[in-house]
């Protein structure tokens, strides 16, 4: 008698910062990505709880709940378990803002979205960043380049949304996830990383 085998997802932890000004666009991304794969929602405490001009936080957990068919991590103390129980096979952090680059940079995990990253990495696994960050050619930069240089990092591509008005800007091409997630797992950056805009 012949056993049928399943199947079985990888599970993708994707951590939502607090640009709020893209969230339509990674929420496309994310649906998209849920598709193949199993998604364990993370929000930072901002991105959970503040309302904007974009909308309400509140809508977005929903939307996001109902994409990934649960609530989403919004603590230090739910993102915890990541890293002890293994529970993702990848991280994404989209929109990547440049406070968190900063801090995921510099080994600081102060908020639900930088633990859940120290967490998944003692685990040796692959994170994907989708940058969103208004200093990211100028105060952020050196922190991107570390990022860069770091092993089982890898980045959507991304380029300046608005080069004359905001020169220093850059946001990553956020439809690129599902294509970036599947390199990742393979150990590959897929190329090219510069595109000639990220737009908004």
């Amino acid at each position: 008698m012949q056993t049928e085998i399943k199947d079985v997802r990888p599970t993708i932890g994707f951590a939502f910062c607090g640009s709020y000004c893209v969230f339509d666009r990674v929420i496309d991304a994310l649906r998209e990505t849920a598709k193949s794969y199993d998604i364990i929602p993370i929000m930072s405490e901002n991105a959970a709880g503040t309302d904007s001009r974009f909308g309400k936080a509140e809508d977005f957990r929903n939307q996001i709940k109902e994409i990934c068919g649960r609530e989403p991590i919004t603590t230090i103390t739910g993102a915890e378990p990541i890293g002890p129980k293994k529970l993702l096979d990848l991280l994404v952090v989209a929109p990547a803002t440049g406070n968190t680059i900063a801090k995921i940079a510099q080994g600081i995990s102060d908020t639900s979205v930088t633990l859940a990253y120290k967490a998944h990495l003692r685990n040796a696994r692959p994170v994907v960043i989708a940058v969103s960050s208004n200093d990211a050619l100028s105060q952020n930069a050196p922190n991107i380049g570390t990022l860069l240089n770091r092993r089982n990092h890898f980045f959507v591509p991304y380029g300046q949304d608005d080069a004359i008005g905001k020169p220093t800007s850059l946001v990553a091409r956020f439809e690129l996830i599902p294509e970036v997630v599947a390199a990742a797992l393979k150990g590959t950056q897929l190329q090219p990383l510069l595109t000639a805009g990220g737009g908004r």
